[in-house]
């Protein structure tokens, strides 16, 4: 048997992605195996590494996937078979996650192990529904509790005396014992009017607070049909809710956005989103691939000094050409003396991150924008490099011809269709976890259509949003109706859009769709 790999026992936070810890994530990243619980969302799951196999060991209402000795069984062979392993469970694994039984099942064994401490949802789903804890003027006191208890135990575990003097109090995992909760806190003098509040999947878009006195909690539950999972906090500090309430007054709180661009450029607008509150469900119907063949851009590489202009027309262009460059042995020295345009600041960042300074950006982040902004220039006798995707409009190859240019038109990458199935999106629909589908090319629509077959039909309610004139177009003329078109051409903007028509809704106000264009 080989050398003995380690066990890293993980706290991955109460839901939100973005509060796993720097650590926590690192160790994700090096992991060979991923043993997650239900709580674990997706998102956290994406910083593990493209070969790490990922094993399933949760638990939904008392249904376990794996026990936890099945657990700690599989913790130790995957360690003496080398691996690094990283055990992700919900919040932190020491609060009420039994994260130390499997610590000890690992000394036990002589397996090495690491704790990752994690936000446990204790502290941060109150935080998030506007309830802070401690507060001078309220109390200085907390307590965590386990609501997990077997009401039918003829003797509580839990000392209701202690409890009820205490000035906050924090049940985990109470729902399904709620009223026996409330009944023993207030048996033992807790005051029935003391405030309560129950923050069903905390930290995320999904997240629902009912607030209630200490008598009334357990009857509106019911009412509300409130489900687990979710934390249940008494105290005075309840009360502070109506002015901290922040996570739940974001702008795009609730909304299910979502993303069908290629997942590896969904960073910027994911974060964004998020930002704003909406829920972020990545579904990209497109993947970048090389071109079939080189061979037209290695001949332009083998003259590149004959060019003038360089257009850059997309970020993924830039990436390519650069790519292939420095794989031909090559470096951006060989520009010297070219001038480089771009379609929009965008892709214009992505050449200035090279450390390669733009020459013109249009004001028009469109191609008929690139052509107005090199009628300024005198292109007679130019000749114009111009990198691209496969399939793309001629507007601006033709537009420069006319000013005079030679323009030279290679394909730099492909955009193919992905292996994404309707099957994962058209639950979210059917549960009405969907808003916004947010369009940005031409060959997101195509292939979106593509993915979800010939049958499909957007349903009522749902919005589109595309960045741009083209894109808009080439929904249109899909069939599709196009509900949210910025006036501005970038990432931001289309957030921003969103946004507004999102409260033009709310308020009653009809949003006014931008007229069709030529695409």
């Amino acid at each position: 048997m080989g050398e003995k790999g380690k066990v890293y026992i993980i706290g991955a936070g109460p839901g939100d992605p973005g509060l796993i810890t720097l650590r926590g994530a690192a160790c994700i990243g090096e992991a060979d195996v991923i043993i997650y619980d239900h709580l674990v969302g997706q998102e956290i799951l994406r910083h593990a590494g493209e070969k790490a196999r990922r094993i399933y060991a949760g638990k939904q209402g008392g249904d376990h996937t794996l026990s936890q000795q099945e657990i700690n069984h599989r913790l130790v062979e995957e360690a003496r078979r080398g691996n690094v392993v990283a055990r992700l469970k919900g919040g932190d694994p020491f609060i009420f996650g039994r994260g130390g039984e499997e610590a000890e099942a690992l000394r036990e064994q002589g397996i090495p192990f690491e704790v990752i401490p994690g936000v446990t949802s204790a502290v941060a789903v109150p935080a998030y529904a506007g309830i802070p804890l401690t507060h001078r003027n309220h109390t200085s006191t907390v307590a965590f509790v386990t609501g997990h208890e077997d009401p039918t135990k003829e003797k509580s575990d839990i000392d209701w005396a202690a409890l009820a003097g205490i000035g906050t109090l924090v049940f985990l995992m109470g729902v399904k014992n709620l009223p026996a909760i409330a009944e023993n806190l207030i048996r033992c003098g807790k005051p029935a009017e003391t405030p309560a509040a129950l923050i069903r999947r905390g930290t995320t878009p999904d997240q629902e607070t009912l607030t209630a006195t200490l008598g009334e909690i357990a009857q509106k539950a019911v009412k509300r049909r409130f489900a687990p999972p979710a934390i249940l906090v008494v105290g005075g500090v309840v009360g502070l809710r109506e002015t901290m309430n922040w996570f739940e007054t974001r702008p795009l709180f609730g909304r299910g956005v979502v993303i069908t661009r290629p997942e590896a450029q969904a960073g910027e607008l994911a974060a964004l989103l998020r930002a704003r509150g909406a829920s972020v469900i990545h579904f990209p119907v497109i993947r970048i691939a090389p071109p079939e063949s080189w061979e037209r851009l290695d001949q332009a590489f083998d003259k590149l000094a004959t060019y003038n202009w360089i257009v850059f027309t997309s970020a993924n262009g830039v990436s390519s050409f650069f790519r292939r460059l420095r794989e031909r042995g090559m470096d951006i020295r060989e520009l010297k003396g070219i001038r480089i345009a771009t379609i929009g600041p965008a892709t214009a960042a992505a050449v200035e991150r090279l450390g390669i300074r733009v020459d013109l950006v249009p004001e028009e982040f469109i191609s008929e924008g690139v052509v107005r902004a090199f009628a300024g220039e005198d292109l007679r006798g130019c000749r114009v490099l111009l990198p691209r995707a496969e399939e793309a409009r001629d507007v601006i190859p033709a537009g420069l011809a006319e000013l005079g240019a030679s323009v030279d038109v290679v394909t730099a990458y492909r955009t193919v269709r992905s292996d994404r199935d309707a099957a994962e999106l058209l639950p979210l629909f059917a549960d009405g976890k969907v808003d916004v589908i947010t369009f940005t090319s031409p060959s997101t629509v195509t292939h979106f259509l593509a993915i979800m077959g010939p049958d499909f039909r957007l349903p009522a309610g749902v919005r589109t949003a595309c960045i741009g004139p083209v894109t808009a177009a080439a929904a249109r003329k899909a069939g599709l109706t196009v509900d949210i078109l910025q006036e501005r051409f970038t990432i931001p903007e289309l957030v921003d859009a969103i946004a507004a028509h999102d409260r033009s809704e709310q308020t009653g106000k009809a949003a006014v769709s931008p007229p069709d264009e030529e695409p």
